[in-house]
């Protein structure tokens, strides 16, 4: 997983874990069940501050200063594993980042690429979509147009 989840990142952690053929018994979600899955994992991080908010030990060993930090260093940790797996000529390296695509209209968007020498050498087009995540990825293309755009303007200064 990546820095930041997209909704596609989440599209795919959650279909992919319903159809893999390593989860024993297979499993298969709700509509109401994917929903709450998405919103779980989209504010992960703010439930990781609360519950340090709570825990008396933490409040007295951070100064009440409790963060997700540790998550998004693990993340990167393993983006970072990922990328020098691939630079040294590793097979098979596979994550999920943002990137230049032709995945949708945009010119960027966070989706599985495989790594290797050269970096970022495939990038994986989207795989099915249901209704729920075809509403989804329209509003997430929506908000990220404007993020785009935003990170354009920002490097032409």
């Amino acid at each position: 997983m990546s820095i930041g989840m997209s909704f596609y990142e989440l599209r795919s952690t959650i279909t992919e874990f319903e159809h893999s053929l390593q989860v024993k018994p297979p499993c298969s979600f709700t509509a109401q069940e994917t929903e709450y899955l998405t919103h779980r994992i989209q504010n992960g991080g703010t439930e990781v501050v609360e519950l340090s908010k709570e825990c008396l030990c933490h409040l007295q060993a951070k100064a009440g200063a409790g963060s997700a930090t540790l998550s998004m260093a693990y993340a990167a940790v393993k983006f970072a594993d990922a990328c020098l797996r691939g630079l040294r000529g590793d097979a098979g390296v596979v994550e999920c980042s943002f990137v230049a695509s032709q995945v949708t209209e945009l010119p960027f968007f966070a989706s599985k690429v495989r790594l290797g020498r050269t970096g970022a050498e495939e990038v994986f087009q989207l795989g099915p979509l249901n209704e729920y995540e075809r509403i989804g990825l329209e509003k997430a293309k929506t908000e990220l147009a404007g993020s785009i755009q935003k990170g354009i303007s920002f490097i032409k200064k």
